[in-house]
């Protein structure tokens, strides 16, 4: 979780719980420790991947597109993963923008939590059924 106000980022975490997700939950408050964290080495969710990033738009040191950037890129390990965007901002080019660059969800802020909880509740149900192609190897 990318989530600069940690009053949000507790509320968050409480209706991931009431939705029965019992997955660790990382969370970091700024674009540069998360993409240092997504990014590291051979430790790091760019080699095992995490189930899933939730991104606010609106951190201090960057723009959450910035990083959903990053992650979606062609060359990057995380390019599958899937990204909610959960912000406060509900410009429709600005929503636009980020299905356009990969993101899976996007939820304007503030939250109905029942309906958050059931979303997340439906994508875990996704995600333990899908199964995704294997990357590619480098040629």
């Amino acid at each position: 979780m990318i989530e600069d106000d940690e009053g949000h980022a507790r509320l968050i975490e409480k209706n991931i719980r009431r939705a029965g997700v019992s997955n660790e939950i990382r969370h970091f408050a700024d674009g540069t420790s998360a993409l240092q964290y997504l990014f590291k080495g051979d430790s790091g969710p760019a080699l095992n991947g995490p189930a899933l990033v939730l991104l606010d738009l609106n951190l201090p040191d960057m723009s959450g597109t910035d990083i959903l950037i990053r992650m979606k890129s062609d060359d990057s390990p995380l390019k599958r993963t899937p990204v909610v965007v959960l912000t406060t901002t509900d410009d429709k080019v600005e929503i636009e923008r980020c299905y356009d660059l990969g993101a899976n969800v996007y939820i304007t802020k503030p939250v109905n939590y029942e309906n958050f909880a059931q979303a997340i509740r439906q994508l875990g149900l996704f995600l333990s059924v899908i199964q995704l192609p294997e990357a590619e190897p480098d040629e």
